[in-house]
């Protein structure tokens, strides 16, 4: 049955805070913050009626936060399905994650970018463990490669490193990646660059999703419109301040929607972002 919910997703920034510095990723010029389990709590009231998924990302690496497992649990108790998106780096020392609750994790294998061939396949390894141990469990859980060629120079090819690891897997190939078995996904693409202020402008006739199925909250309550708005750079409101009902049904808020609708954009920054460009239609 057709989730009648309005959005299929939201992003909650729980940290933004990461241990990692890619080359891929911009980084936010905000101050780090985790938030903490009161906030998360009304969040999660707010959300109620709105979504089923909740994922706990936006920028910062989830894993960092130390009360994570609580927050999915705090989630999960209230009927939502939490998942979170991570560099994998830590995972081996949050091995509390398997009992969370957790519904889904993506794991952004293409983040590991500096290190020794040696250090890389200890790492590549241990994302393997959890995501065999993950979805052996019931855990949705993706493999994801979205950096194609990042590893070119160091001589080792990730692929092959799975499919040796899951030599007895079905492995499925479709367009964009491949069921490996159940809840065992890979995903594959190119690098993208992330919008900016900064970035030459693309033109206003584009198409997105955002507002449409699916929308953010960043660590210190600023709801925008989609995951890719780092900074708030089209900030709707704060869900600390404001009811989200009174945000999302906002004039901003209804013209980015109906901008949309007609292939146009309304906000600077949307006009700036080729990654908009893929849904353009």
């Amino acid at each position: 049955m057709k989730n009648s919910l309005p959005y299929s997703r939201v992003y909650v920034e729980i940290t933004n805070i990461c241990n990692r510095f890619c080359t891929f990723c911009p980084g936010t010029k905000r101050a780090p913050r985790r938030i903490t389990k009161d906030e998360f709590y009304h969040v999660l009231t707010e959300l109620k009626g709105k979504t089923e998924y909740i994922y706990l990302h936006v920028m910062g690496e989830p894993l960092t936060h130390p009360e994570l497992c609580e927050l999915i649990s705090m989630a999960t108790s209230e009927g939502f399905k939490c998942a979170i998106t991570t560099n994998g780096t830590l995972l081996a020392r949050r091995p509390e994650l398997i009992d969370s609750g957790v519904y889904k994790v993506n794991i952004s294998v293409h983040s590991f970018e500096s290190g020794t061939k040696e250090e890389y396949l200890a790492y590549v390894n241990s994302c393997i463990d959890f995501a065999d141990k993950a979805s052996k469990r019931g855990i949705l859980t993706v493999l994801r490669l979205w950096n194609r060629g990042y590893d070119e120079g160091r001589n080792v090819d990730t692929l092959a490193i799975l499919k040796e690891r899951f030599s007895d897997a079905e492995w499925r190939f479709g367009e964009r990646g491949a069921r490996i078995r159940h809840r065992l996904h890979l995903e594959y693409g190119d690098r993208f660059e992330w919008p900016d202020s900064e970035c030459d402008t693309l033109g206003d006739e584009v198409f997105c999703y955002g507002l449409a199925d699916h929308f953010g909250i960043l660590v210190d309550g600023r709801v925008i419109p989609c995951c890719l708005d780092r900074e708030a750079a089209i900030e709707l409101g704060n869900v600390y301040e404001r009811s989200l009902d009174e945000i999302l049904s906002s004039e901003r808020a209804e013209a980015i929607r109906e901008g949309f609708k007609c292939k146009r954009a309304t906000e600077d920054l949307c006009k700036r972002c080729g990654y908009a460009r893929r849904f353009k239609i």
